[in-house]
């Protein structure tokens, strides 16, 4: 008992002693806490209105607990499958589309040598990450118009008819994730150029040395010196598969395109906020969650298997 104490006062005293050392880091770094705690954790205490029938005059404590009654409304009802298919259609094709590019294009750009090309390049897809969604929408609504959009103009100067992408349910997917992938992708290379700046340049080399090609050097020093960094950032995307933007989609979403265009979030839009079902929109949104946090888990312990590399 006494060995136990002592090590217990040894801890406490060594935390202390952290703290007092590196008070200016931990003041820093408080802000941070704080904001997480008031509006990620915080917000949490409202989850319990998912097992409740919410009325808002009685309040969270005071409304009936009815358990999973909202649960199995959501999992019985006809919009259920059209709403996974939907919401992990478009996470997945996101996924498989929009990952890979920015990885590609910091490759790209890292094996250019003129400088002023280079930042040209940057500049150039940089850019739109900076436009808002209202704008990058009406730019898709813009050139895809069948009237005098710019892709159809084209299509029509091939002998072509001209085509109703926005009308058309099987465009919806292609057009959400491509445009998304143009808006992101010069921003979310960044995080890969940062980590092929840290790549040894000895090791280029010694392969150049050794005869290696420039596709062999990337194949063999530059994708292998960023896989943890790609290996952390799909273990993320993963985790937020099912989290489909709903501005996005909500301006792109119209009558005669929503069989493909219906996703999660915009479903608890209009049955929570338009409907005022607000302890079924958040079942379906703590769904949503739960969904996301399992395959969060399973990824990360997929790669700390395979890969060494995870996140925990």
């Amino acid at each position: 008992m006494n060995t136990t104490n002592r090590t217990k006062k040894s801890f406490a005293s060594q935390v202390l002693k952290n703290l007092r050392r590196n008070w200016s880091l931990y003041v820093l770094f408080l802000p941070v806490v704080i904001y997480f705690a008031v509006f990620q954790y915080f917000p949490m205490y409202g989850v319990q209105i998912a097992f409740k029938d919410f009325i808002a005059t009685k309040g969270i404590w005071g409304s009936p607990w009815v358990g999973f009654k909202h649960f199995e409304r959501f999992f019985d009802s006809y919009y259920f499958w059209r709403l996974i298919k939907n919401t992990l259609g478009i996470g997945l094709y996101e996924l498989a589309v929009g990952f890979p590019v920015p990885i590609l294009l910091a490759l790209m750009i890292n094996e250019v040598r003129s400088k002023t090309y280079r930042r040209f390049v940057q500049t150039v897809t940089y850019a739109p990450h900076f436009l808002s969604t209202v704008v990058i929408v009406g730019m898709v609504l813009i050139f895809l118009s069948p009237q005098s959009g710019l892709v159809n103009q084209i299509i029509k100067a091939f002998g072509g008819d001209p085509i109703s992408f926005m009308t058309q349910p099987g465009w919806f997917k292609t057009i959400y994730v491509f445009s998304g992938v143009w808006q992101h992708m010069g921003w979310s290379s960044i995080i890969y150029l940062a980590a092929l700046s840290g790549i040894d340049p000895q090791l280029h080399e010694a392969a150049r040395v050794d005869g290696a090609s420039r596709l062999q050097r990337i194949w063999h020093i530059n994708i292998p010196g960023i896989m943890p960094t790609i290996v952390i950032l799909l273990i993320l995307n993963m985790g937020s598969v099912l989290s489909v933007g709903f501005e996005k989609v909500f301006l792109m979403q119209n009558d005669l395109n929503m069989p493909a265009s219906d996703v999660i979030s915009t479903h608890v839009y209009r049955s929570g906020i338009l409907g005022a079902q607000y302890s079924f929109s958040a079942a379906v949104g703590l769904f949503n969650s739960v969904i996301n946090f399992i395959m969060l888990i399973t990824v990360n312990f997929i790669a700390r298997k395979v890969n060494e590399t995870s996140l925990w």
